[in-house]
């Protein structure tokens, strides 16, 4: 009977003791095939650019490749959806757009990014500016701010997606300007950025996809958003600067499905601080002003969670259930 009551616990201690060693054994072959990063942007855009040159770094560090699946649309909730519907094995990982603090308590995601999402590290920065093709008749923002007042919502302006940073940013400056744009909304970015190029939209809102066009003439940038004037653009005024208190910021972020094993998360950590400080990142940030922004996952997780607060009192204070409901 000892005997058999020996057995039963050394049995139970082992089923107890399995799942913990079989993780250890999958974490230390981890990766042993390639992994699959969803970008939720269209490809040829901003985002899609800087993360396919990290994720490049990273399969370096990882030993396998790092392929980048572009999961476009719903301001990159679509994509974010896919990411955070993955199984948590470490072999789908994505872009995080901070917007999902506030799309999920617009309602428009169903995702919590407080308990759905496992975070490796936060990246980079983006660079928002106003852009108008060179023909346009504004010479300065003051230009255009005075002409949407005199005709409210006849400029259109295109936008990344309805709720997303530059969405809310546009409508944050046109409120503190006293005027209104009527907002047209793209899968993404490189999209409003052709809308703005073909005719079809007179003003683009947009993170520095414009900024090539600029130098080449073809653009003329009236404002940035950010809290100081960008490296490439010193002749240009920041919205601040330019009488509007408005600061908009959307720093790229890397995660993956909540559930991922932490030895996992480890070996994506490490591999993507290596990655956000390689030659190529840099490069490609530096290209489009992007500012490096790297926080490792503990940091980056507290500043989703102060983010999501944050976005409380913008919902509030643009009204943007109903806003977005009109449109």
């Amino acid at each position: 009977m000892r005997s058999n009551r020996r057995q039963l616990v050394l049995g139970s201690l082992a089923a107890a003791i399995l799942p913990f060693s079989t993780a250890r054994a999958f974490a230390a072959g981890y990766p042993d095939r390639p992994v699959t990063f969803i970008c939720p942007w269209p490809a040829g855009g901003t985002a899609d650019v800087t993360m396919r040159a990290l994720c490049t770094a990273a399969s370096r560090e990882l030993g396998q490749s790092v392929v980048v699946d572009n999961k476009a649309g719903a301001s990159g909730m679509i994509g974010l959806k896919a990411l955070a519907s993955a199984k948590p094995d470490g072999y789908t990982i994505g872009q995080i757009p901070i917007s999902v603090t506030r799309f999920s308590q617009l309602g428009m995601v169903q995702i919590d990014p407080t308990k759905d999402l496992a975070y490796i590290a936060r990246v980079s920065g983006q660079t928002f500016g106003i852009a108008v093709r060179a023909e346009a008749p504004w010479k300065t923002l003051k230009d255009l701010v005075a002409d949407a007042k005199a005709n409210p919502d006849k400029i259109t302006y295109g936008t990344a997606g309805l709720g997303g940073a530059t969405h809310v940013g546009m409508e944050e400056f046109a409120l503190a300007a006293g005027a209104k744009f009527n907002a047209i909304p793209y899968k993404g970015g490189s999209e409003a950025l052709q809308g703005l190029m073909g005719g079809h939209v007179d003003v683009l809102a947009d993170s520095s996809s414009w900024a090539p066009h600029v130098k080449a003439g073809k653009l003329r940038l009236l404002a940035t958003w950010g809290e100081q004037r960008t490296t490439e653009f010193q002749d240009v005024p920041t919205l601040k600067e330019s009488g509007y208190n408005v600061v908009v910021d959307a720093p790229n972020g890397i995660g993956a499905p909540k559930g991922l094993p932490a030895d996992v998360l480890a070996r994506l950590r490490a591999a993507f601080k290596v990655a956000a400080a390689s030659p190529e990142f840099t490069a490609a940030c530096a290209r489009i002003d992007a500012p490096l922004l790297y926080l490792d996952a503990p940091e980056y997780e507290k500043y989703v969670a102060a983010s999501y607060e944050k976005e409380k009192a913008l919902i509030q204070r643009l009204k943007l259930k109903e806003l977005i409901s009109k449109s």
